[in-house]
């Protein structure tokens, strides 16, 4: 896939896609940061079928800028990014996880390597580069490279960190792919699929500030047997 003409950074338009389930303590901030960022943008928050008074203060939003979108239950991450992604209309679609645990402020290198045609895909790593990290799970790093390992073995990439949730790419690379998994298989199942339509990928460095189960975080083992799962159907057998 090349598009051939480097886009004009001033010109371009993101769009920001941010799948929310029960963060009413955060998602004000991700709004404020997101809008903060210097870059012509569309802001489109899926709500999940929050329970915890997130949407009321998602009601509460009045700027044009942004778009809520409702789902009636909980159907999970990859559900929520591809309501999301129907409603895109930027040049360069860019996930944002509404916990603020990826700043956003590091949209300018993520977006960088599409700006300069070099990259179809862009993924946001935590362990590459020399970016502020807060220390948390040991395991969960353990885990994080080993399903990025297998992944990069049936993908033929070399990916340092296929979990990540900070992720950047062509809006045309959505046209040419069918998503499935509605939880956070949506990481493996994009990462098998570009690698299938032979996406130029790109990776940079970015900042993590991680939170603790008590602050909220949400993925747990069960998720990383699905990913598994999800690294051997879409390489193997689709």
């Amino acid at each position: 896939m090349r598009n051939r003409k480097p886009m004009d950074a001033a010109a371009a338009t993101l769009s920001v896609i941010v799948p929310v389930y029960n963060e009413s303590a955060t998602i004000l901030d991700v709004i404020e940061a997101v809008k903060a960022v210097p870059f012509r943008k569309e802001i489109i928050i899926v709500d999940d079928g929050s329970t915890d008074g997130t949407r009321d203060v998602l009601a509460g939003v009045a700027d044009p800028s942004v778009r809520v979108q409702l789902h009636d239950r909980n159907r999970g991450k990859g559900a929520a990014l591809r309501t999301g992604f129907g409603q895109a209309t930027g040049d360069i679609v860019v996930v944002q996880d509404a916990d603020l645990e990826y700043d956003p402020q590091d949209y300018g290198k993520l977006i960088r390597p599409i700006i300069e045609d070099k990259a179809d895909v862009v993924y946001g790593s935590r362990f590459a580069g020399g970016e502020a990290h807060r220390i948390l799970f040991f395991w969960h790093m353990v885990g994080n490279r080993l399903l990025t390992l297998l992944s990069n073995m049936l993908t033929n990439l070399n990916l340092t960190d296929m979990e990540t949730g900070s992720k950047a790419f062509r809006r045309t690379v959505l046209d040419r792919l069918a998503l499935e998994e509605d939880r956070f298989g949506f990481e493996p199942e994009f990462t098998a699929k570009i690698a299938k339509l032979r996406c130029r990928v790109y990776e940079v460095g970015v900042s993590y500030a991680g939170r603790s189960y008590a602050e909220g975080k949400k993925i747990t083992w069960k998720d990383g047997v699905s990913a598994i799962r999800c690294i051997i159907k879409y390489n193997l057998f689709r």
